[in-house]
């Protein structure tokens, strides 16, 4: 998998032109500190030097560019070993320079996850935490970075853990029964022993069904923008996003095509999108295929901002159309507000709520009167569809660890194997059902556990970007 007897070396930072990270780790690398690094005095003490690196050894021995060097010692690093990291201020043309002056004196390009599997294999983090690394830095929103905190925290380890234990309490009562089946002790009837596996079985589920599931978060949700033509949807979408992202006209019909953008919220992004505007019996066959992409595309949706034109006299149409939309979750709005007075638009939006049977939000992208209202509705929707309803904040809501696909398969595999233990107690078969509540132990045991094959974990650390 990885030769740990070699000095490796990455940029850590994202891509920058003003700051970059160059983090080394391996046996060589307090030698290669005091080669590049001034001043060289280093002693065995954690701490952070300020000096300057030498870039490049075939140009001027005086090109030195200012950096800070944070110095870690193992085996109280994050991988166990020396660590070095060298904090500079320069472009990307210095930082390649420096790279190449590392690899001239015979250290190696880190792998993809090779940080974090060296902090693995040396027992500094257990499997499911490493696994969070590469959460954290691939999170996208608010509700992935919560979970995967979550996750590295260790909060998967102790429920798997104080399951583990559950289990094997259980196994270990019952190859007892098995082991004196001729002597006259019972250390666990079959119906105790049942019912021991059957709440282990509950936590199991639990923690699959509180989980956060990682695809969940991976990629943005949509919102989509529905109504009949001319709801004011394009104009909408324009003044949510801050730009002319869609064509707005009086004349009819005027957007055909799905248009997206990126819509920042508090606590997440999500893909906004406007799509054809739907009628009830469509006139041609372009407006048939405008509006089954439209309708496809607003039921996989994960929220529908359901736009009607509060000033028109008869809404008839908007409600067929609402009819065939079938949205998860619906955002009812109430559009170009500001053509009416102020008594009038109460009266309207009484008689819209009473008729559609639901609570509209009056707005208008002219004004920009209910534009915020409506973000954090929507925020509030896609927190709700992703951690579940509550009255607590989000950092209580969001109290599932992100399980990947590896963790489900192993919890998938261990609830169905003590459902077989269960089913073999029931019958007479104690013996069988010891074996299936080894497999459930084992699996649950392949989370966390320090002896996993090779392939697997090369599998699992090339998902990560080098440097981490």
């Amino acid at each position: 998998m990885y030769d740990l007897n070699d000095t490796i070396v990455a940029v850590s930072s994202p891509n920058s032109q003003e700051a970059v990270i160059i983090r080394i780790t391996g046996p060589g690398t307090v030698g290669i500190c005091e080669q590049i690094f001034s001043p060289s005095i280093f002693h065995k003490t954690n701490g952070l030097i300020a000096g300057s690196i030498a870039v490049d050894d075939e140009l001027d021995d005086e090109l030195k560019v200012d950096a800070r060097l944070y110095l870690t010692f193992g085996p109280h690093s994050y991988t166990g070993e020396d660590v070095a990291e060298f904090h500079i201020y320069t472009n990307s043309a210095v930082s390649e320079a420096l790279m190449g002056n590392f690899f001239g004196r015979g250290l190696r390009m880190a792998g993809p996850g090779e940080f974090t599997a060296r902090a693995y294999l040396a027992g500094k983090i257990d499997l499911a935490q490493a696994e969070a690394v590469n959460e954290i830095v691939v999170s996208s929103n608010t509700f992935q970075l919560a979970a995967a905190e979550k996750l590295l925290s260790g909060r998967l380890a102790e429920a798997t853990t104080k399951i583990q234990a559950a289990l094997m309490d259980c196994l270990s009562l019952i190859e007892a029964s098995l082991d004196f089946s001729g002597e006259d002790i019972e250390f666990i009837t079959r119906n105790e022993a049942a019912e021991r596996l059957a709440e282990i079985k509950g936590e199991l589920e639990q923690l699959l069904s509180g989980s956060i599931r990682n695809e969940t978060i991976v990629d943005l949700p949509a919102v989509g923008i529905a109504g009949a033509v001319n709801a004011g949807k394009s104009c909408l979408l324009n003044k949510l996003l801050g730009e002319e992202r869609s064509i707005v006209s009086d004349r009819r019909k005027t957007t055909r095509d799905v248009l997206t953008g990126l819509l920042s919220l508090e606590h997440c992004r999500c893909v906004l999108f406007d799509c054809a505007g739907l009628m009830a019996s469509p006139e041609n066959i372009l407006d048939e295929l405008a509006q089954q992409a439209a309708i496809d595309a607003l039921r996989n949706s994960s929220v529908v901002v359901f736009c009607v034109d509060l000033s028109k006299e008869d809404w008839s149409e908007d409600l067929s159309i609402l009819e065939l939309i079938e949205p998860r979750i619906l955002i009812p709005v109430a559009t170009k507000s500001e053509l009416l007075s102020e008594k009038k638009l109460a009266d309207r939006l009484a008689e819209m709520n009473r008729l559609f049977a639901a609570g509209f939000l009056p707005a208008s992208a002219v004004s920009g009167a209910g534009l915020e209202r409506l973000r954090d509705m929507i925020d509030s929707k896609l927190i709700e569809l992703v951690v579940g309803t509550g009255s607590e904040g989000l950092s209580e809501r969001a109290s599932g660890v992100a399980l990947t696909a590896r963790h489900r398969q192993a919890v998938t595999e261990a609830i169905e194997n003590t459902k077989e233990s269960i089913n073999e107690l029931e019958a007479g078969n104690d013996e069988v059902a010891a074996m299936m509540l080894r497999a459930a132990y084992k699996a649950v045991s392949d989370i966390e556990q320090q002896h996993i094959d090779e392939q697997i974990l090369d599998k699992i650390f090339s998902r990560f970007c080098i440097g981490k």
